[in-house]
């Protein structure tokens, strides 16, 4: 309960206490919450309180507001841990959720300058282009476009690029994949973002630009995906 003489400020009491309440599963995603007049008169605190509250909230993808119906319980960020390389499908399978992807474009075509220096290759040298939205339980979660070697991954389809590139790279080529590095940076989704990952327009998002090796360091794959920030959340793990 709120504790007004307690050093920690109210506001903060009120955040974690919903905090709780959500982690427990007693504020399911889709729940509508009590108005600010509402929690300001059960805890005998101000509106600007418990407002600075629920915007916090908000802001860290607890809660989202629909203008006129109120303040809802979001659905929860699948959390996606940075220190273990894993393909977007065996993620979600271990995390019980259904993956997926709908495929936007398969081709090949000749290398960019820039994609050539992320592959290793010459450039105009032919690479896969592969544009899909990832799934989980149906619900768009990325946008992502991949670039891989044609000359290094031989046989790619679109039926094993709807399964998994890596299980196929790994069990019918043979080749070891074996560790990954990432940009991170923050952003808000343009037009073509929106309407692929079915978000607004400014939406905020993640845009992550992956390369990934193989065992004796080829480049095998360069990734450019934008993450919907509402929907997903990445963990490091750090030793000292």
């Amino acid at each position: 309960m709120i504790k007004k003489d307690s050093p920690i400020p109210i506001y903060y009491q009120l955040q974690e206490l919903l905090k709780a309440l959500i982690d427990k599963g007693e504020l399911m995603p889709g729940d509508v919450i009590p108005t600010e007049r509402e929690y300001a008169e059960k805890f005998h605190i101000s509106r600007m309180t418990v407002r600075q509250a629920l915007t916090q909230l908000v802001n860290e993808g607890y809660l989202h507001r629909i203008q006129g119906k109120g303040t809802f319980v979001s659905e929860r960020k699948i959390e996606q841990p940075l220190y273990r390389l894993r393909s977007f499908t065996e993620d979600m399978e271990s995390r019980g959720l259904k993956p997926g992807s709908q495929l936007i474009s398969f081709e090949i075509i000749p290398a960019t300058s820039q994609i050539a220096s992320q592959l290793g290759i010459q450039e105009y040298a032919p690479i896969y282009e592969i544009k899909r939205i990832r799934l989980a339980d149906d619900v768009p979660m990325a946008l992502e476009s991949s670039y891989i070697s044609a000359n290094l991954v031989k046989g790619l389809t679109e039926q094993i690029v709807k399964e998994s590139v890596y299980s196929y790279i790994e069990n019918q080529l043979n080749l070891e994949i074996d560790e990954a590095s990432q940009i991170i940076e923050a952003s808000i989704a343009n037009q073509v973002e929106a309407k692929f990952l079915k978000i607004k327009k400014g939406s905020p998002i993640m845009l992550i630009q992956q390369q990934t090796f193989l065992k004796d360091g080829t480049p095998v794959e360069y990734v450019k995906s934008s993450y919907r920030a509402d929907r997903y959340k990445f963990m490091i793990k750090m030793k000292r």
